[in-house]
């Protein structure tokens, strides 16, 4: 079967064309821009991606037509696919119906975490021999692919409540049918979808709904809007996690890089990672409890954790020059912003942290965030904001917020240039956008490594 996938290098649709890919269909796809990481994992799967939305891509007609949620009505693609009537179908209706139908799915959701949360869960059922199928929004380093179609009865699925599709405006994760539920967190998000945050909590409702009496649901302890969603009704157990939870965390260490994990009072062991932050601990939690559910020994899950080796793009360290360490952080909002440079902080202590920061999800462009930005970077000693001019919002009351801590730059090769004035040694620089801020990483590693041998040659 000969499988065309529009809006083929989102994280979400680029794992569908490799599982596709997987079970053996022919595969092409297109999209008006495709970047690393995933860019690199279709060309090595040897998928063809097509630039922009020809309809002339769909000649012949594929069996089948994927159409992610950022394709809209008046897409040229889209408008030949309805006007010749080809056979078209959603990401997660496909997921759904070819891949996920008599499978155990564990299903991660929430607005912070998901990927992270994913990619510890797929891992600790590999590391304990069990093969899962997996979809996740990023690539966990263990695994240096987003996807993969897995031989047992698991599948791991990081579960949106972004909407399906243009045809469908009900949530990814609706689709996904889990036994079992990781609920993370609820907060605002994705303005551009849901009016308020009790919208968002109706489609999480409609999510456990979905989950079958003898499964399981993990939520945090005592998050009041959680609490609102499940107070709506639930039919299944619960387990809860950090806090006064069932799941809890004894720190040793500060910033998260060790904690022993204890059950309703009962020690199972002392996680000692590489991983930062009081978020990524309860993520851990989570996924401990998950993987218990799924039959894995919360002992084995603990030792499994201390060989997990992160996610691209959450934190990762992109390279050490001339002594200043350059991250890479797929930020997408204040919450999520502010736990991060947390744990940084505390791993650092009175080390500078320089933040670059991309204002790129659709919530955050439209300003949502802005009374709460300010707030979610005051971990950072320096923070250089790009503010384009399509931004669509001023930046002024966060500058003024950040004081002389804070600027913004209309073009990337302003903000580069004083980022590498800033820089020196002990420093710690982190790239913060879930898109591709311009190639800013690359850039930014070039340029610190001809300033370091510019120093060098004047010594």
């Amino acid at each position: 079967m000969h499988i065309h996938i529009l809006g083929i290098g989102g994280t979400f649709m680029a794992g569908i064309a490799l599982l596709a890919r997987a079970q053996g269909h022919r595969v092409s796809g297109s999209d008006s821009n495709v970047y690393p990481p995933m860019s690199t994992q279709l060309a090595d799967a040897g998928i063809a991606v097509s630039e922009g939305y020809d309809p002339a891509q769909l000649k012949p007609a594929p069996d089948y037509v994927v159409i992610g949620n950022a394709m809209s009505r008046g897409n040229p693609a889209v408008e030949y696919v309805l006007d010749q009537g080809l056979p078209y179908i959603s990401g997660p209706q496909w997921l759904a119906e070819h891949l996920l139908r008599g499978r155990w799915v564990l299903a991660v959701a929430g607005t912070h975490g998901k990927t992270t949360t994913s990619s510890m869960l797929a891992w600790i059922l590999k590391h304990n021999n069990l093969d899962p199928g997996f979809l996740i929004g990023g690539i966990p380093s263990n695994f240096n692919q987003s996807a993969h179609l897995g031989a047992a009865p698991f599948f791991v699925v990081e579960a949106d409540e972004y909407d399906t599709a243009f045809f469908d405006k009900r949530s990814k994760f609706i689709h996904y049918h889990p036994r079992t539920l990781i609920v993370n967190n609820i907060e605002f998000d994705h303005a551009d979808i849901f009016a308020d945050l009790a919208a968002i909590q109706t489609q999480f409702h409609h999510l456990l709904r979905t989950v079958p009496s003898n499964g399981l649901i993990i939520t945090p302890h005592h998050e009041a809007a959680v609490e609102t969603v499940i107070k709506r009704g639930c039919w299944t157990p619960i387990e809860t996690v950090s806090g006064q939870g069932d799941w809890q965390a004894q720190l040793r260490a500060a910033d998260g890089s060790e904690f022993e994990v204890v059950l309703q009072g009962k020690s199972y062991g002392v996680v000692k990672w590489q991983q930062l932050g009081l978020h990524n601990v309860a993520n851990a939690l989570a996924a401990i409890a998950a993987a218990r559910h799924a039959g894995v020994p919360a002992a084995n899950a603990v030792e499994s954790l201390a060989e997990f080796s992160g996610v691209k793009r959450r934190m990762e360290v992109r390279a050490v020059v001339n002594q200043i360490t350059v991250y890479d952080d797929f930020a997408h909002h204040p919450t999520a912003i502010e736990t991060t440079l947390d744990g940084l902080r505390k791993r650092v202590g009175s080390a500078r942290i320089l933040v670059a920061l991309e204002p790129r999800s659709n919530t955050m462009r439209m300003g949502v965030h802005a009374l709460s930005l300010a707030p979610s970077l005051h971990g950072a000693d320096q923070v250089l904001l790009f503010a384009p001019a399509n931004l669509g919002w001023d930046t002024a009351s966060i500058m003024t917020q950040l004081g002389n801590k804070g600027r913004a730059y209309h073009n990337t090769e302003a903000l580069l240039t004083s980022l590498v004035a800033q820089s020196q040694p002990g420093d710690h620089i982190v790239i913060m956008s879930n898109g591709g801020f311009e190639n800013l990483h690359v850039r930014l590693i070039n340029a610190l490594q001809q300033h370091s041998a510019a120093r060098g040659s004047l010594a």
